[in-house]
């Protein structure tokens, strides 16, 4: 499926918002390292499939609580596989297997409908594509609104409350809340130690996971 015309009105999907907030809105340059930006990722897919039902979070391990598939072809993937290896129900585990690919299939779903163009860059004997936010205002908009309602201590939607969650425990808040009094960066935790306990167990093994990939990263 290619990407053509205007963005089609369809659901926000937190994967989808996630990718917005971890690259730049207008060259599409990431803003974490790439093992932070892919199991931030891998959790916000495995959050959406939370958000519609279909699995839960309890003490470091997944269940799955509906085989239905879901509409969305992504989110379909993801739950498949799950049912197809259930004898593998680590969380840990399957933010692993789910961050080797997580950015390619996220860019995809993106890129399908219009949310992110291809651009050519590098020298003609060693181009490369990327992908690059269509509507700059729409890559930007979930970044400004978490960064302004964090600051100010407004309260958060649900589905804002699971996307700071995510900045959090990527260390993206870092980004975010530059410049920002320790009050507010006590706020992004005090609000994200709110979620229901499924989503903190899920954020937890996230921010464990990022934790080890950093000692990974600087040594």
């Amino acid at each position: 499926m290619r990407a053509v015309g205007t963005v089609p009105a369809r659901p926000t999907l937190l994967a989808d918002e996630f990718w917005f907030m971890a690259h730049d809105d207008q060259t599409g340059r990431p803003r974490l390292f790439e093992s932070a930006l892919n199991h931030g990722l891998a959790a916000a897919l495995l959050a959406e499939l939370y958000g519609e039902g279909r699995i839960t979070f309890k003490q470091g391990r997944i269940d799955v609580l509906q085989p239905w598939p879901p509409r969305d072809w992504l989110q379909h993937v993801v739950l498949d596989r799950l049912i197809a290896q259930p004898q593998h129900s680590d969380t840990r585990t399957w933010l692993a297997f789910l961050a080797a690919t997580a950015s390619e299939q996220v860019t995809t779903r993106m890129w399908q409908v219009g949310l992110l163009r291809q651009q050519q860059v590098g020298r003609l004997w060693r181009q490369r594509t990327i992908h690059v936010p269509t509507d700059m205002n729409v890559a930007a908009s979930s970044w400004a609104r978490l960064s302004v309602d964090l600051r100010f201590t407004r309260r958060l939607n649900s589905f804002d409350v699971v996307l700071a969650g995510l900045a959090l425990h990527t260390q993206l808040d870092r980004a975010l809340l530059d410049g920002a009094s320790l009050a507010v960066r006590t706020h992004l935790r005090q609000v994200v130690a709110q979620t229901p306990q499924p989503v903190r167990d899920l954020l937890a093994d996230l921010g464990s996971a990022v934790g080890g990939c950093v000692l990974s990263h600087r040594t």
